[in-house]
């Protein structure tokens, strides 16, 4: 039996990656249109976050239960496949249902129905990878993926734009109701989603796990070196860790409680995850005592206490790149509709136009980011990953900020342009160092930890950015994006910390 892994064609990269063209469709449109069918059926802009949170919590939920489950499946669609296609043809349900949603609270809902299924397909995909690829091929196959996220991106954001000017589909509804344009958006774009994931389904096989034993027995020795920051977690480490987590989280819920009329209610959302972090460890304690161990829970626990050191440092990194953009797809429409189109009234002239124009504008970065992927490598060649990755993130962080001294909207364009090659790095550069460092039996596992830091920053952004906006900054939304540019420079000042393997 071969002991190393061998390489693969391009079209069998091709064909492996393809599903994330339809993952990505369901990603746009969800960050593209979401917020336009919350204020649609009633919501304003200071309730879009605590709306918006079932999508990261559902991130945070779901990726490391499905890198668990993915890491430890086989049947006869193989190892990660089942997950592809069990997520895929959920999500295309929801992406039917949501443009259809009679209430507020039903299009939440089915935010968290949608978001969830997305995820089932979508983390699995960054194993994948791992699973099938030698290492000097794994680039490549993350810049593949980056290729089809742009495309899909472009495509699905710009969707709302495209039936009402190439197809004569309204894009104006009466309050209370959901344009046409982006219902049959949200149609193709689950119809898209599911034949993308069938086609990678279909097209792409799996290892056995005898093979898949086989490869790793050969690269035990560089695994090991790979784990050496390995420890297990202690009850007392649990305990004490879930004490302060749940002490600051009660604490901060009886400042908002006592002081509701000054606080923003969505500092809830921040509250409630400190204590649901603590009793989490709590759990994990007990289950340590009882020396219960052997179970997804309290693996999971485990291995996010026993990162590797570049995975920790790169956590950081990711925090700070996840918040500007999750105050990108929560406040984008609100501010350009506002700051540069003038209106708020979603049943005006002036607000869909400004809504459509977003539209374009995350076509627009998504675009960007094709390009970036291939001038990415490029860059590492004659730098490194980091001033590579730092370079990106300052330009993604100068596009944001320029949104409040851009009047013009159609200037907008070129903000979104170094917004695209933060995207286009963002994708692609911690992968890069995270492939290499992460042992290959908890692949699945360690993505779905990953996701963590892509999740917090986006519940902490959740929690604070309407009490900012509101409280702060005299109900100006532009002022979300302002915040999100100077957190995305502290990423890229970040990323230089990072011990990157040679």
């Amino acid at each position: 039996m071969q002991q190393t892994k061998p390489q693969l064609s391009f079209w069998q990269i091709w064909n492996m990656c393809f599903g994330f063209l339809g993952i990505q469709f369901g990603f746009a449109l969800q960050n593209s249109n979401v917020s336009r069918i919350f204020e649609s059926l009633g919501a304003d802009y200071s309730n879009l976050a605590v709306l918006w949170v079932a999508a990261p919590i559902t991130g945070l939920v779901v990726q490391p239960i499905i890198g668990y489950l993915s890491d430890n499946t086989w049947n006869r669609l193989g190892r990660r496949r089942p997950y592809f296609l069990w997520g895929a043809i959920a999500a295309s349900g929801a992406l039917f249902i949501m443009p259809n949603s009679p209430t507020l609270w039903f299009a939440a809902g089915m935010l968290w129905i949608m978001d969830a299924s997305i995820n089932v397909s979508m983390e699995p995909f960054r194993a994948f990878v791992g699973d099938m690829l030698p290492p000097k091929q794994r680039a490549s196959g993350y810049a593949m993926q980056t290729f089809f996220i742009g495309i899909g991106a472009v495509v699905a954001s710009a969707l709302p734009w495209m039936m009402t000017n190439w197809f004569d589909i309204s894009n104006i509804a009466e309050p209370g109701s959901i344009a046409d344009s982006v219902k049959f958006s949200f149609y193709a774009g689950g119809s898209i989603f599911l034949l993308a994931v069938l086609w990678t389904v279909v097209s792409t096989k799996e290892y056995s796990p005898e093979q898949l034993a086989a490869f790793d027995a050969a690269q035990a020795q560089i695994e090991q070196k790979k784990d050496t920051n390995m420890t297990t977690r202690t009850q007392k480490q649990y305990t004490r860790g879930g004490s302060v987590f749940s002490v600051v989280g009660l604490i901060l819920l009886a400042v908002i409680y006592t002081n509701i009329d000054a606080l923003d209610k969505n500092l809830y959302i921040l509250a409630g995850g400190l204590i649901a972090f603590g009793l989490c460890q709590f759990v994990a304690a007990y289950m340590v005592r009882q020396q219960y161990t052997q179970n997804g829970f309290a693996q999971v626990m485990g291995d996010l206490f026993s990162m590797p050191q570049a995975m920790r440092q790169l956590a950081v990194v990711q925090f700070f790149s996840w918040f500007p953009l999750f105050a990108m797809w929560i406040y984008t429409n609100s501010a350009v509709t506002s700051h540069h189109f003038g209106s708020r009234d979603t049943s005006s002239i002036a607000y869909n136009e400004g809504a459509d124009w977003v539209s374009i504008l995350m076509a627009t970065y998504n675009g960007v980011s094709i390009i970036a992927a291939i001038v990415i490598p490029v860059v590492v060649r004659k730098l490194n990953l980091q001033y590579a990755h730092l370079i990106n993130l300052s330009l993604g962080g100068i596009g944001f900020i320029s949104f409040w001294f851009i009047r013009d909207p159609a200037w907008l364009v070129l903000a979104m342009v170094g917004v695209g090659f933060a995207w286009a790095s963002i994708l692609s550069v911690p992968y890069a160092i995270l492939a290499n460092v992460l042992p290959s039996n908890k692949m699945g596992v360690y993505m779905g930890i990953f996701n963590f830091f892509i999740v917090i920053p986006q519940i902490l952004a959740a929690s604070i950015l309407g009490f900012l906006v509101t409280k702060v900054f005299d109900n100006q939304p532009v002022f979300a994006l302002v915040i999100g540019g100077c957190s995305m420079l502290i990423a890229g000042v970040m990323t230089l910390r990072v011990n990157v393997p040679k």
